[in-house]
């Protein structure tokens, strides 16, 4: 392994101990001083640093099809705010003429709003990030994790202002979802981006079939998460995601690997 691999391999550690480091000392000085012009620095180091740094984690086990870091950055921005968007129309539209929507529901509209900028890296950018069932779990991992952040700093500051200003009950809020999310919206878009790549590299009649088994897969374990909750539910239901999604990471790996032992020596010169 070669000290770039060394490196992207755990960079994740000190994205945490970075991301926990400010975030604590934000949280201190809140604290201390009471200064309310904190609040959003510290809701949003909050719901970021865990599930940055699983992202960082998911990227540093992937083979050659490293991101680089401008198209991961823009996955988890755009791919938040257009999936938190989107799904907030649609679920406001659901509500509004059917008048409840059950957890089914919820979990249909907000798995397909997350695979709306993956489908159009798909589309209009093909050839770049087409070329790699790896790659296209690593952005679905990134437009998961920027729904779950905008989603966690939501929920937080609903809680600050229901506490009347009450830091423990935005830091409750944050740790709790922010802890969870890899094991949420991550893996969730994850794995249907896996399914959906396996689809676009090979497009097969068994592929798209495949892809609308992974999509479905991945509404039925955002549906089981919240409509039980409760801890059982949350470790099951996290130990499946998390441990499919890296399960689809190493078979892509194998595969990268695989076509390149096979490919034949070429002479730069």
């Amino acid at each position: 392994m070669s000290a770039q691999q060394l490196v992207r391999r755990w960079a994740w550690v000190g994205t945490f101990l970075v991301g926990a480091g400010l975030y604590l000392a934000v949280l201190a000085v809140l604290t201390d001083t009471g200064n309310p012009n904190l609040f959003p620095t510290m809701i949003l180091l909050g719901a970021l640093v865990v599930p940055l740094t699983f992202v960082t984690f998911a990227a540093g086990r992937s083979g050659r099809w490293l991101i680089d870091g401008p198209t991961l950055g823009g996955c988890l921005l755009f791919g938040g705010v257009v999936g938190v968007l989107v799904a907030g129309l649609l679920e406001y539209d659901a509500m509004r003429r059917l008048g409840t929507l059950p957890m089914v529901g919820v979990g249909l509209i907000e798995e397909a709003a997350k695979l709306v900028v993956p489908a159009v890296l798909v589309v209009f950018f093909g050839h770049r990030y087409r070329t790699s069932i790896g790659r296209g779990i690593i952005i679905g991992v990134a437009v998961g994790t920027g729904f779950a952040v905008l989603e966690t700093m939501g929920y937080a500051f609903v809680a600050l202002l229901q506490s009347n200003g009450n830091v423990g009950a935005a830091e409750q809020t944050l740790f709790i979802r922010g802890l969870l999310s890899p094991a949420g919206h991550a893996a969730w878009t994850g794995l249907a981006c896996w399914g959906l790549w396996r689809f676009v590299t090979a497009p097969t009649g068994r592929h798209f079939a495949g892809f609308l088994g992974m999509y479905a897969l991945a509404v039925a374990l955002h549906s089981t998460w919240d409509g039980l909750g409760g801890r059982i539910t949350y470790a099951v239901v996290g130990a499946i995601s998390i441990g499919l999604l890296l399960y689809g990471l190493r078979r892509a790996q194998r595969a990268e690997l695989g076509q390149t032992r096979r490919e034949p020596y070429a002479d730069p010169a």
